[in-house]
């Protein structure tokens, strides 16, 4: 026995709207997989790797093409801000051609702990474009808040 569905406009529309994210997704994720497009599209996602071990709290951060000075890391007892700037101009000049591209972009990402944090002890080194965070865990009555140095 077969039946008949009726589809109303509004049903047909999204679900034409969401076939066509889907794809759009799939297909500029892969070109642009740094960038990771979002519903807000402007803003880009800061890959982040978390590991809690007995004493400590380890995070990496991926910043491709951000330098020290770029870097903005604030600390409170239970999380830690990373806010990155990037800004990237390559211009190539030939007899035939010239071909210019530039990036800029803001990142953020907060990181929350199940614990309180060390916060004077806390120590933070980028390397290759990896930001890596050690901050030691710490009995709640000893918290601080500071601001982070990288290295």
């Amino acid at each position: 026995m077969r039946f008949l569905i009726k589809k109303t406009p509004d049903r047909f529309l999204k679900s034409v709207n969401d076939e066509i994210s889907s794809i759009l997704s799939r297909n500029f994720d892969n070109l642009y997989p740094d960038y990771g497009f979002a519903e807000d599209a402007d803003k880009l996602i800061m890959p982040v790797e978390i590991k809690e071990k007995e004493n400590c709290f380890e995070i990496k951060a991926e910043l491709p093409g951000v330098k020290k000075e770029d870097l903005d890391i604030d600390m409170e007892k239970s999380y830690i801000t990373i806010n990155a700037r990037k800004e990237e101009e390559k211009e190539e000049n030939t007899k035939t051609y010239k071909k210019s591209e530039f990036q800029y972009g803001e990142f953020s990402r907060t990181v929350y702990f199940s614990e309180d944090i060390d916060t004077e002890n806390t120590k933070a080194k980028l390397e290759h474009g990896v930001l890596k965070i050690e901050a030691p865990k710490m009995a709640k009555e000893n918290a601080k808040s500071k601001k982070l140095l990288v290295d």
